[in-house]
Protein backbone atom coordinates (compact mmCIF):
# COMPACT_ATOMS: atom_id res chain seq x y z
CA UNK A 1 0.00 0.00 0.00
CA UNK A 2 2.63 2.62 0.69
CA UNK A 3 3.93 2.62 -3.37
CA UNK A 4 0.65 4.18 -3.76
CA UNK A 5 0.55 7.70 -4.22
CA UNK A 6 -1.56 9.89 -0.96
CA UNK A 7 -4.71 10.52 -3.10
CA UNK A 8 -4.95 6.57 -3.66
CA UNK A 9 -4.08 6.28 0.54
CA UNK A 10 -7.01 8.52 1.06
CA UNK A 11 -9.37 7.14 -1.19
CA UNK A 12 -8.58 3.77 0.06
CA UNK A 13 -8.92 4.81 3.94
CA UNK A 14 -12.26 6.38 2.82
CA UNK A 15 -13.81 3.60 1.21
CA UNK A 16 -12.91 0.74 3.94
CA UNK A 17 -13.90 3.29 7.08
CA UNK A 18 -17.13 3.33 5.05
CA UNK A 19 -17.45 -0.02 4.60
CA UNK A 20 -16.43 -0.51 8.36
CA UNK A 21 -18.72 1.97 9.14
CA UNK A 22 -21.65 2.55 6.83
CA UNK A 23 -23.98 5.50 8.13
CA UNK A 24 -22.26 6.37 11.05
CA UNK A 25 -19.17 7.76 9.38
CA UNK A 26 -19.65 10.78 6.19
CA UNK A 27 -18.96 14.37 5.19
CA UNK A 28 -15.14 12.84 4.51
CA UNK A 29 -12.98 15.85 3.50
CA UNK A 30 -9.50 15.41 2.30
CA UNK A 31 -6.88 17.93 3.19
CA UNK A 32 -3.08 19.22 3.38
CA UNK A 33 -2.12 16.62 0.69
CA UNK A 34 1.76 16.36 0.41
CA UNK A 35 3.21 13.50 -2.41
CA UNK A 36 6.63 14.41 -2.41
CA UNK A 37 9.78 11.75 -1.97
CA UNK A 38 10.75 13.21 1.30
CA UNK A 39 7.06 14.01 2.58
CA UNK A 40 3.85 11.97 2.37
CA UNK A 41 1.34 13.18 3.96
CA UNK A 42 -2.76 13.73 4.53
CA UNK A 43 -5.79 14.01 6.62
CA UNK A 44 -9.26 13.92 6.68
CA UNK A 45 -11.69 15.14 8.23
CA UNK A 46 -15.37 13.32 8.57
CA UNK A 47 -18.41 13.76 10.53
CA UNK A 48 -18.72 10.19 13.10
CA UNK A 49 -22.11 9.85 14.48
CA UNK A 50 -23.62 12.73 13.75
CA UNK A 51 -21.92 13.64 17.10
CA UNK A 52 -18.30 14.38 16.40
CA UNK A 53 -15.75 16.45 13.93
CA UNK A 54 -13.20 13.30 13.59
CA UNK A 55 -9.52 13.67 11.46
CA UNK A 56 -7.90 11.23 10.62
CA UNK A 57 -3.78 11.95 9.68
CA UNK A 58 -1.42 10.06 7.64
CA UNK A 59 2.25 11.66 7.53
CA UNK A 60 5.55 9.24 6.11
CA UNK A 61 3.74 6.34 7.79
CA UNK A 62 2.53 7.14 10.95
CA UNK A 63 -1.30 7.53 11.33
CA UNK A 64 -4.00 8.57 13.87
CA UNK A 65 -6.93 10.00 14.39
CA UNK A 66 -8.12 12.64 16.69
CA UNK A 67 -11.60 14.60 17.73
CA UNK A 68 -11.77 18.17 17.31
CA UNK A 69 -13.52 20.38 19.60
CA UNK A 70 -12.42 23.58 18.00
CA UNK A 71 -8.49 24.59 18.48
CA UNK A 72 -8.59 21.89 20.71
CA UNK A 73 -8.26 18.10 19.69
CA UNK A 74 -8.05 14.87 21.57
CA UNK A 75 -5.95 12.07 20.64
CA UNK A 76 -7.18 8.45 20.30
CA UNK A 77 -5.44 5.56 21.20
CA UNK A 78 -5.04 2.90 18.79
CA UNK A 79 -2.69 0.29 18.34
CA UNK A 80 -2.29 0.38 14.63
CA UNK A 81 -0.04 3.22 14.38
CA UNK A 82 2.06 2.99 11.07
CA UNK A 83 0.49 1.69 7.83
CA UNK A 84 2.82 -0.81 6.37
CA UNK A 85 2.00 -3.05 9.60
CA UNK A 86 -1.91 -2.11 10.15
CA UNK A 87 -4.78 -4.13 10.33
CA UNK A 88 -7.52 -1.77 9.30
CA UNK A 89 -10.20 -4.14 11.18
CA UNK A 90 -8.29 -3.38 14.33
CA UNK A 91 -7.79 0.25 13.49
CA UNK A 92 -11.48 0.45 12.87
CA UNK A 93 -13.06 -1.55 15.56
CA UNK A 94 -10.57 0.03 18.44
CA UNK A 95 -11.79 4.00 16.65
CA UNK A 96 -15.63 2.47 17.19
CA UNK A 97 -14.87 2.13 20.79
CA UNK A 98 -13.33 4.87 21.48
CA UNK A 99 -15.94 7.10 19.64
CA UNK A 100 -18.66 5.26 21.42
CA UNK A 101 -17.53 5.52 25.16
CA UNK A 102 -17.37 9.46 24.98
CA UNK A 103 -20.86 9.15 23.08
CA UNK A 104 -24.50 8.77 25.97
CA UNK A 105 -25.76 5.43 24.88
CA UNK A 106 -29.42 7.00 24.67
CA UNK A 107 -28.05 9.19 21.76
CA UNK A 108 -26.54 5.79 20.42
CA UNK A 109 -29.57 3.82 20.89
CA UNK A 110 -32.62 6.47 19.34
CA UNK A 111 -29.84 6.25 16.47
CA UNK A 112 -29.87 2.23 16.41
CA UNK A 113 -26.08 2.49 16.66
CA UNK A 114 -25.99 0.68 19.97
Amino acid sequence: MQSKNVDEMSDYIIDEMSGYFHNKVKDFVVNNLFDDESHRSFSIEFNAYDYFPVIFNYDMGRMGYNICFGNRMIELESSQKWWDEADFNILFAELQKELELRIPDKYLQANGWL
